[in-house]
């Protein structure tokens, strides 16, 4: 079996890198080998590989700036996933197409269904939801469709640029300085470790589990629960010699260019039946991506 990755620099496409099943001819790709954004380039190189799988891992995914990038946002998470969906309408294959929680408003205060109508709040969010959107106009949407959309929430990993080695890096300078670490704690979802989405991804493509998915570790958290326990986790590992005090604050206390989902906890049972994956739960999980991070 043949397939073709994109974004294999990234925290997700280092993890699908390192987790190859057995039988998988992997072509992975990085920005420098196929610009996400030249919709051209992204039907060429699936006709040349024809690849059995398309399994896109690669995103704009700066939520901030992409309020003032739009039409990049929108070229490289929309656009892109249409030009691979049109090619292998063309020429056969499947296509997982890798999404977000953020194609949700957050405002329910209970976890999303797949099913559930998508409701974005910024830029990067409705470029995520226009992805989908395309690739199941062209490809189908159920179970008899060539298309997976699975959609994770607050991936972090040992490389890259992420909430995990920010919070490293601010517990390391502020607890030097004696100074509190301020971190929201009013949105709420599920942190999710590159490697067990990495094991989700594999497991689309072994078992064909088409149609809308969705996959987190377990668990619910704020963002303020996260860096307490990545605080603590990584005094306990000697990665720091100190914790900075972690204060909970309001999204009103810390306004960003992009609204937010204050509530995005997706319902994952369904998808871990069909790949017959159980979740960890997220703080063990961070336990174990804390040993792989450099000191």
């Amino acid at each position: 079996m043949k397939v073709l990755l994109t974004g294999a620099n990234g925290q997700l496409g280092q993890a699908l890198n390192g987790s190859v099943p057995e039988g998988v001819q992997l072509v992975s790709t990085s920005r420098q080998e196929l610009d996400l954004a030249d919709s051209k380039a992204c039907r060429e190189i699936v006709e040349f590989h024809r690849p059995d799988w398309v399994l896109n891992a690669g995103a704009y995914t700066a939520v901030d700036k992409a309020e003032l990038e739009q039409d990049l946002v929108m070229a490289v998470n929309a656009e892109a996933p249409r030009a691979f969906a049109q090619a292998i309408n063309e020429i056969g294959g499947r296509l997982l197409q890798v999404s977000t929680d953020f194609v949700f408003n957050g405002q329910q205060g209970h976890p999303y269904q797949p099913g559930q109508q998508r409701t974005p709040l910024g830029v990067y969010g409705c470029s995520k939801a226009a992805g989908e959107k395309a690739v199941e106009e062209i490809l189908g949407c159920g179970v008899e469709s060539r298309c997976t959309i699975l959609r994770t929430s607050w991936v972090y990993g040992p490389v890259g640029r992420n909430f995990l080695l920010t919070m490293l890096r601010l517990h390391r300078l502020n607890a030097e300085v004696g100074e509190p670490l301020q971190v929201v704690a009013d949105q709420v979802g599920c942190p999710t470790a590159s490697f067990g989405l990495a094991d989700a991804c594999w497991s689309v493509i072994e078992h064909s589990v088409m149609g809308v998915q969705h996959w987190s570790d377990a668990g619910v958290a704020s963002w303020y629960d996260f860096a307490v326990a990545i605080g603590e986790l990584a005094v306990a590992r000697g990665l720091l010699s100190q914790a900075a005090h972690v204060l909970p604050i309001d999204t009103s206390d810390f306004p960003t260019p992009a609204k937010r989902p204050v509530y995005s906890l997706l319902a994952c049972s369904d998808t871990q039946k069909k790949l017959k994956l159980l979740p960890k739960h997220w703080r063990c999980a961070l336990g174990e991506v804390i040993q792989l991070v450099d000191a």
